[in-house]
């Protein structure tokens, strides 16, 4: 065993009086060891390897797994020589994350099979978390019942811990379950964060009534739910369009004296706008302030997509409003559904007015939201707009799309003998070449077409 650790240990730090780690080669990690043996300040009493401080620092040190087990075992067999305990936990990471699990195993019934160490629920906090990091639920499962053969009682934390393990594995969610409700027996109290675990477990696989049946036993175990508890519950039943009974949950809650979160009023204001409950989701939207939480960005988008996408793109407006009111800025995505949402109804000057605003902030519309609103114009017969706001949008280097261009220019060159297609293949080449160019080339275009139609103006 001392040949292996010598034929590694070029890969070793030794400790110098100062303690600073430093990598040696082979010849000189002998001469040094020998010296530090023969060292008339050195206490021999204690051990030829060194303290067992140093043996804990110098496996902790180590980045072979194997190796470090190797330095273990060989301080081991030297008389009067006994591990610290940290040096095992430090081990038992090292051997659990590098898989090897039988001798991890092998450590564990060591440090059984000594009465001189005192075992913490420390060792089990690190072997769980290996097991869970490594897929093994069953092992998780089992370091429950292992820890009181070594007269230990689980804390909450393992229980909650290993149910979160356990769920994790679809086929495991019964035995999480299982050790949830026998928990009890072994004096292991469950918490909020218990039942939290198990009920959004049941509600994913689609077993929304547990869920129910353990959030209303948390009541009749004095165990107090908290935001998360409901909005499981709330997000279960908006998923299976249940949204009335998502609004009572909420409704509870506030009852309760709870403040629901952020995510929480998302989770509504989505489902509300799914089932075109547009009403109830802007009377929400409206009473989060009130409640103690103050809408984002998210929240004023949610609604404003729900208006826009039901034809109501008037009341999106109404929400924009409320957002500068409340200090809440509109972003590019407030902006581009609202100018989208207004061309489809045919609101075409308040969509220019709020691309311009758009532009002015320095946000880029999409070029599907310029097309929107220039084939709008120019199928009302409005050119002259339509041709403002490919000026504005070329002025903010936004390049509009070739079907932009196509709009606009059959209505200018009708009866100017101009083929058509001849133009547009001159707009394709032109945008391969890049961005600048298109812009370059799109505003002097944009200004001959202005020309034509002034020109036109002035001749009627």
């Amino acid at each position: 065993m001392q040949r292996q650790i010598l034929h590694y240990s070029k890969t070793l730090r030794t400790f110098t009086s100062h303690h600073i780690i430093t990598p040696l080669p082979t010849h000189q990690f002998q001469t040094q060891k020998l010296q530090f043996f023969h060292s008339p300040n050195h206490n021999t009493s204690i051990s030829p390897i060194g303290s067992p401080t140093r043996v804990q620092k110098l496996i902790a040190s180590q980045q072979d797994p194997l190796l470090a087990k190797q330095i273990f075992d060989y301080a081991s067999t030297l008389p009067n020589f006994r591990h610290t305990y940290s040096t095992y936990l430090i081990l038992v990471l090292k051997l659990g994350r590098s898989k090897h699990f039988t001798l991890l195993d092998q450590i564990i019934i060591r440090l059984k099979n000594d009465p001189s160490y005192k075992i913490t629920h420390t060792l089990f906090t690190y072997l769980i978390r290996v097991y869970g990091e490594a897929d093994l639920p069953e092992k998780a499962l089992k370091m429950f019942y292992t820890m009181m053969q070594f007269n230990l009682k689980p804390l909450t934390k393992h229980l909650n811990c290993i149910l979160e393990i356990l769920v994790s594995h679809r086929n495991y969610v019964r035995p999480a379950f299982d050790l949830f409700r026998d928990a009890h027996k072994h004096g292991v109290i469950a918490n909020t964060r218990s039942y939290n675990v198990l009920m959004r477990a049941f509600c994913l696989n689609g077993d929304v009534s547990i869920a129910y049946m353990l959030f209303n036993k948390m009541f009749k175990r004095d165990v107090l739910p908290d935001i998360e508890s409901y909005r499981i519950l709330m997000q279960a039943l908006c998923r299976r369009n249940q949204v009335n009974g998502a609004v009572d949950l909420l409704e509870d809650m506030l009852n309760k004296g709870f403040v629901p979160d952020s995510l929480t009023y998302t989770t509504l204001l989505n489902s509300l706008c799914r089932k075109k409950k547009l009403r109830e989701a802007y009377k929400l939207l409206c009473r989060m302030k009130v409640k103690g939480c103050n809408p984002d960005i998210l929240h004023y988008n949610t609604v404003i997509l729900g208006f826009c996408r039901e034809g109501r793109a008037h009341d999106a407006c109404k929400v924009i409003d409320d957002m500068h009111v409340n200090g809440c800025l509109p972003n590019l995505v407030s902006y581009r559904t609202l100018v989208t949402g207004l061309c489809h109804m045919g609101m075409f000057d308040e969509a220019k007015t709020y691309m311009e605003q758009m532009l002015g902030k320095g946000f880029s519309p999409h070029f599907a939201v310029i097309n929107a609103l220039v084939k709008g114009f120019c199928n009302v017969g409005r050119t002259e707009e339509a041709c403002e706001v490919l000026t504005k949008s070329l002025e903010h280097g936004e390049a509009p799309h070739t079907d932009t261009w196509m709009n606009v220019i059959p209505i200018i060159c009708e009866d100017e003998g101009q083929k058509i297609s001849e133009a547009i293949d001159e707009i394709r080449k032109i945008e391969i070449k890049g961005h600048t160019r298109i812009v370059d080339a799109g505003i002097g275009l944009e200004n001959y077409l202005i020309r034509k139609i002034r020109a036109k103006s002035r001749a009627f």
